[in-house]
């Protein structure tokens, strides 16, 4: 059993910015990829930003060049660096992991932070 808690939502203004931080703990030997999504009322789950071992990093289009995704291996965190937020930005935002079979099995999700852009 894998558990992943995420940190870091709340209210920022429209261009400003925000960290979201997610740490997996429990039955961890070992994760093939770490990352980010988000969700509202009117989209389904939508991928935010993956990055997956060893080295390989996705964006959605909307995140690149305004988010940055980057991991620690050893600490099994990940960590979302957004920039010029916009109201559309507005959502849940859900940490998610996938495990490496032997040693870890299934995929994870975090309980989710809402993220409000707003003046």
């Amino acid at each position: 059993q894998v558990q992943l808690v995420d940190s870091g939502g709340g209210l920022v203004q429209p261009g400003g910015s925000m960290t979201l931080s997610c740490a997996a703990s429990g039955d961890v030997y070992s994760l093939r990829a770490m990352g980010w999504y988000r969700q509202t009322p009117e989209n389904e789950r939508e991928l935010v930003a993956i990055i997956r071992r060893p080295s390989t990093v996705d964006y959605a289009n909307f995140a690149k060049g305004r988010f940055t995704i980057s991991g620690d291996d050893a600490k099994d965190t990940v960590t979302l660096h957004m920039n010029n937020l916009e109201s559309d930005d507005t959502a849940v935002y859900y940490c998610y992991a996938e495990g490496y079979p032997p040693f870890t099995y299934g995929s994870f999700w975090s309980k989710g932070t809402l993220v409000t852009v707003a003046s």
